[in-house]
């Protein structure tokens, strides 16, 4: 799954880049839609990113390309790869400017983990 989203002037923290937390949100976000359409009528909840670092500044009117893909489905959790990458300024080189794995744990109406089950578009 592909998804943009543009850089606002209210997403810069003081020193004029994307706040790293608001980058964090449009990530676990993208996921989710991503995890919600993998597996309708199941309810996820983020339980973890891998270590997040943050290596390549990102201004304001920067359009961002972000690649959402799963790499593991277990039991009750599934992991998403996502990328980002700078759609505006680097339409023709394919660096990253951001990588990470978001895991979900899949719930029941009780907030107990429980079975994922079959998906058809997942890994």
């Amino acid at each position: 799954m592909e998804h943009h989203k543009i850089v606002l002037p209210a997403d810069l923290n003081d020193y004029g880049n994307l706040f790293g937390g608001t980058l964090l949100k449009w990530i676990d976000e993208i996921a989710y839609i991503r995890v919600s359409l993998d597996f309708p009528g199941r309810h996820f909840v983020t339980i973890g990113l891998d270590g997040v670092e943050f290596r390549h500044p990102v201004r304001s009117g920067q359009i961002l390309r972000f690649r959402c893909k799963a790499t593991r489905v277990g039991n009750t959790s599934v992991r998403y790869n996502v990328k980002v990458y700078g759609a505006r300024y680097n339409s023709e080189s394919e660096n990253i400017l951001f990588e990470n794995n978001i895991t979900f744990v899949c719930l029941d109406n009780d907030g107990n983990k429980t079975k994922i089950g079959k998906s058809e578009t997942a890994v």
